[in-house]
């Protein structure tokens, strides 16, 4: 379908500890189209983190097919799954993930480091994402010199900086107080209605509630997927 963004058809994984075998995810069907803001739901040990995993290209599954943009990622390589994570899907961890020496600016470049994109150029895509998340006055401030909230505005700049097809957010909101979790919802919803398609990883009922779509996981299966009105 022209509109598909990700496709997971049957998905499992599981995981050998010993003679035991735990079946993370037991078989999901799933699709998500361009430009949908989509909240990935579960409890502890319900498979989300796999899935999530599976997802943004750091995993692939046991069996079942997963496409991104209509290419089957299910069984390639690991360099070949870094090139295509790189450019297809953009990060924001609950932890940051920033490097602690180098700047903001230093920062959102890295993606383009990775991806070959000349100094110049990269430094000026940099500048420009930096702006849009409005931190244009802490650009060649390091992480120690920032706040929470500062900190997970970079790392979501450094997400868009390549133009992903794909935002994966894993609890973006978890370090984070109350006023400034509400901020980084805001600049989530922003990105979105630029045209962006969403996926964010979470337990929190408040945060899902900014998707327009919730899609719940038990025991490695989704149980439910429920598209909400938009507000």
């Amino acid at each position: 379908m022209k509109n598909e963004v990700i496709r997971l058809d049957n998905i499992t994984k599981d995981f050998h500890m010993g003679t035991i075998t735990v079946n993370a995810l037991r078989g999901v069907s799933l699709t998500i189209n361009k430009n949908e803001y989509v909240a990935l739901m579960g409890p502890s040990g319900s498979g989300k983190s796999t899935l999530m995993n599976i997802i943004g290209c750091l995993d692939t599954p046991s069996s079942g097919h997963y496409y991104i943009n209509g290419q089957d990622v299910s069984n390639i390589g690991d360099e070949e799954l870094a090139a295509i994570r790189n450019k297809e899907i953009g990060f924001i961890f609950q932890s940051f993930n920033l490097l602690s020496r180098q700047t903001a600016l230093e920062n959102v470049m890295l993606p383009q480091i990775y991806a070959g994109i000349p100094k110049q150029e990269r430094q000026k895509n940099a500048v420009n994402v930096l702006d849009k998340v409005g931190l244009s006055d802490r650009m060649e401030h390091k992480p120690s010199e920032l706040s929470g909230g500062q900190k997970q505005r970079v790392a979501t700049a450094r997400a868009l900086i390549n133009n992903p097809s794909l935002i994966l957010a894993d609890e973006p909101t978890g370090a984070l107080d109350t006023k400034t979790s509400l901020e980084i919802m805001q600049l989530i919803e922003e990105i979105h209605k630029a045209g962006n398609t969403i996926v964010i990883v979470t337990h929190e009922e408040d945060i899902a509630a900014h998707a327009h779509r919730i899609i719940r996981l038990v025991d490695g299966k989704v149980v439910s997927d429920e598209l909400r009105m938009e507000s």
